[in-house]
């Protein structure tokens, strides 16, 4: 989008810049950028950036009008007087406006005439991240139409009339935020009484979230670590008085301390986990898992679990290379394991797990209901409509969940009622783990659930465009559609 494209708002319409006075005015811009720079502060190296970028457009500026005043005058020159230049001087180097281009953060250049004329600020250049960030399109789009944050728009106001330079937050909504931290500045004018502030924007979002990721693990282990705690507590001091020679209650005290400790060995873990993904959480993996695998895989390491259970385990998966997903396969196998982990803790005994696996749906597919009477409800949705997805399925036939509670199960520390204790407690992060970890692969998740006839919860990733399809047969008797692997009940 180079500005010779664009006269209008930086090109002056009656009096052209003069070749000698352009240099003049990209070398104050140069000056007053890296002044401002130089400037002590905590964000003083960022400043350094931000006016560096900011040199730079200005030097774009200068030349591209030095050009095109030797443009203006080699036209209006006789032609019998040979006057002008016959062709430009060939340039040495990259250009400014290829440095631009290639900075990994947005910088753009904003124009405007008039104070009150908010449709006239518009954007006279954006480098390739600016475009693709703010889905800039055309030749100098409304800046209001690429960047809707009124802190930002106040910012870049000031820089235009004000003169002065000022630092706003920015954030970006969707399935995955981003934090921006936007900087403006002013520039040189071009001589025609258009204005010209320069807008650079840096990405935040992993410094914001180990803000939070910090703040969130220091709040949930203080609350949750509460508990047991105060249990060991108080079972040691019993073991120091009273029971210190009762060879009975020392040992079932014993016990009972052991299984907290475990619990909070289970808790820091978790939490742990939780807080890695979420750190990452804004970064789409890059591997390549084939879902059928990753199911067998799982399955094989809960085997004992669910014998010990007397639970029985069904799968009905694709062939190999059908079901292949973009990700990271441990934590894809730690969604497979949390939501098959959860169904055998859940199942009475006696009863199976069945864990299906299906590729190549539409969105509308993978979210479709299995169970027509049961309430049905999507914890998270993707923001691609369009891909094709391979989906993860697991449905127990246990207590069943209620209503009112599945829109909270994703929820931190969230359990419901009647499944805080006894031998089904855990530490209530299984699902919220889940959630992240579809959340970073740009999937979806869904609950079906109802009350005494168990629950069913799908998870479904993108698949990569390259991958193979599969499409199956017609419909078969079930006997022989299915690919079984069953753990009978010992």
């Amino acid at each position: 989008m180079p500005f010779e494209q664009q006269p209008s708002p930086l090109a002056p319409a009656v009096r052209r810049p003069r070749p000698w006075g352009v240099p003049l005015a990209g070398g104050a811009g140069v000056a007053l950028m890296l002044g401002l720079a130089a400037s002590d502060g905590p964000h003083a190296e960022r400043l350094l950036f931000a006016a560096a970028a900011a040199a730079a457009v200005t030097l774009l500026t200068s030349v591209q009008a030095f050009r095109f005043s030797r443009r203006q005058d080699e036209a209006a020159a006789p032609a019998d007087q040979g006057g002008g230049f016959a062709s430009p001087e060939p340039e040495r180097g990259p250009g400014f406006q290829a440095v631009l281009e290639a900075l990994p953060d947005p910088v753009m250049v904003v124009v405007a005439s008039e104070p009150d004329d908010i449709v006239g600020r518009r954007i006279a250049f954006a480098n390739s991240a600016a475009r693709e960030l703010l889905r800039i399109q055309g030749d100098s789009p409304l800046l209001v139409a690429a960047v809707r944050d009124p802190e930002v728009l106040e910012a870049v106001d000031e820089a235009l009339f004000g003169g002065v330079g000022r630092i706003a937050a920015y954030e970006t909504g969707g399935a995955q935020d981003r934090f921006w931290r936007a900087w403006t500045r002013p520039l040189p004018t071009p001589g025609d009484g258009a204005r010209l502030a320069l807008l650079y924007m840096r990405d935040e979002t992993d410094s914001r979230r180990m803000e939070r990721m910090r703040a969130d693990f220091l709040a949930n282990a203080s609350h949750e670590l509460r508990t047991p705690l105060a249990s060991l507590s108080g079972f040691i001091e019993t073991l120091r008085g009273h029971a210190r020679d009762d060879a009975a209650a020392r040992d079932k005290f014993l016990t009972i301390m052991a299984a907290q400790a475990d619990r909070m060995g289970r808790l820091v873990a978790d939490l742990l986990s939780l807080s890695r993904i979420e750190l990452n959480e804004h970064i789409p993996p890059s591997g390549r898992v084939d879902l059928a695998m990753t199911v067998s895989d799982v399955i094989d390491a809960l085997a004992l679990l669910a014998r010990e259970k007397q639970v029985g385990l069904e799968v009905v998966a694709p062939p190999k290379g059908h079901a292949v997903v973009t990700g990271e396969r441990d934590q894809i196998v730690q969604v497979v394991q949390n939501l098959i982990d959860n169904a055998v803790k859940y199942s009475p005994a006696g009863s199976s797990v069945l864990v299906e696996v299906a590729s190549d749906l539409t969105l509308d597919e993978a979210t479709g209901g299995r169970e027509p009477r049961a309430a049905r409800l999507s914890l998270l949705t993707p923001d691609r409509s369009e891909a094709r997805f391979a989906l993860v399925r697991v449905r127990d036939r246990g207590p069943g969940i209620a209503r009112e509670h599945l829109p909270r199960l994703t929820e931190r520390f969230y359990r419901v009622e009647g499944q805080k204790s006894g031998e089904r407690s855990g530490t209530g992060l299984g699902l919220a783990i889940v959630k992240h970890i579809m959340n970073r692969h740009r999937g979806g998740m869904l609950v079906e659930s109802q009350p005494g006839e168990g629950s069913g919860f799908s998870v479904y990733f993108p698949k990569p465009v390259e991958a193979r399809s599969y499409v199956p047969k017609a419909p078969a008797p079930a006997a022989e559609q299915r690919n079984k692997t069953v753990t009978e009940a010992s």
